[in-house]
């Protein structure tokens, strides 16, 4: 990338004091290409955090539309959104925040059909889903590709996430298989503090700009959880299966 504008060394300013970052890591940020799959509670955050930094290209896929009980979680869109595509809603909000970012949408959901062409063409993969079969999709998917990606889940009052890189362990090192479709209930049967979609999200994005960057040290091999009613957090070792397709990519379960 040639060099910053004035422009932009104002806009990124405090990024570029940080000396983990700097001139040449916004330049990296500025190039990244992060695919965000939803564009719900944990999608929203992400998506303007990742906009705000200058991530220069952005993809999200969601086959939803903004409905009105969205609004009490989902910042990204507003009042005025209900019933447009959340894709579209989306889109118009990052490049209000930021013209720097080119958006690329996809109004579908993943599948097992369109899961390796869509993710294969993206730097890094995140995870924004709410449910357990999409969440193995990108995992299976992205160890399958090589791909770097950010795993967030929530429920209620709590959140958990964690990172992988090639090599790394992955969802099926913490989690086998997904549970069976009606074991474990949704959102919208249990309800979520929506302040926890963006406690998470934000961490997420952060572990997204840090893989970019350099800085510090990813939530690789780890499980991050907290709980919003007390603000504890918690940090916990996962080890690799020795029957995990993070092991053995070339049995992936896909």
């Amino acid at each position: 990338m040639t060099d910053l504008t004035s422009e932009q060394k104002e806009r990124y300013h405090r990024n570029i004091l940080l000396p983990s970052i700097g001139i040449e890591g916004q330049k990296k940020i500025l190039n990244a290409q992060v695919l965000i799959v939803g564009s719900g509670g944990l999608g929203s955050p992400i998506a303007l955090y990742l906009a705000a930094a200058g991530v220069g290209h952005i993809g999200i896929i969601d086959a939803d539309r903004v409905d009105l009980s969205n609004l009490q979680r989902q910042i990204i869109h507003s009042t005025p959104d209900l019933g447009r595509l959340k894709v579209e809603s989306a889109q118009e909000k990052i490049e209000r925040l930021n013209p720097d970012t080119k958006v690329t949408t996809y109004h579908t959901r993943l599948t097992s059909d369109n899961a390796e062409k869509i993710i294969s063409s993206w730097d890094f993969i995140v995870d924004a889903t709410d449910n357990f079969q999409t969440k193995f999709l990108i995992n299976d998917t992205c160890i399958k590709l090589k791909k770097p990606f950010s795993h967030g889940a929530i429920r209620a009052f709590t959140g958990q996430t964690f990172t992988h890189v090639p090599g790394t362990t992955c969802y099926r090192c913490y989690l086998q298989e997904p549970p069976a479709e009606n074991d474990v209930p949704r959102s919208h049967e249990t309800g979520v503090f929506g302040a926890i979609a963006g406690m998470l999200g934000t961490i997420q994005a952060a572990e997204v700009l840090k893989y970019f960057t350099g800085s510090g040290e990813l939530l690789t091999n780890k499980l991050l959880t907290f709980d919003a009613l007390n603000m504890k957090f918690r940090t916990m070792t996962i080890h690799k299966r020795d029957n995990c397709i993070c092991q053995h990519p070339n049995k992936n379960k896909i």
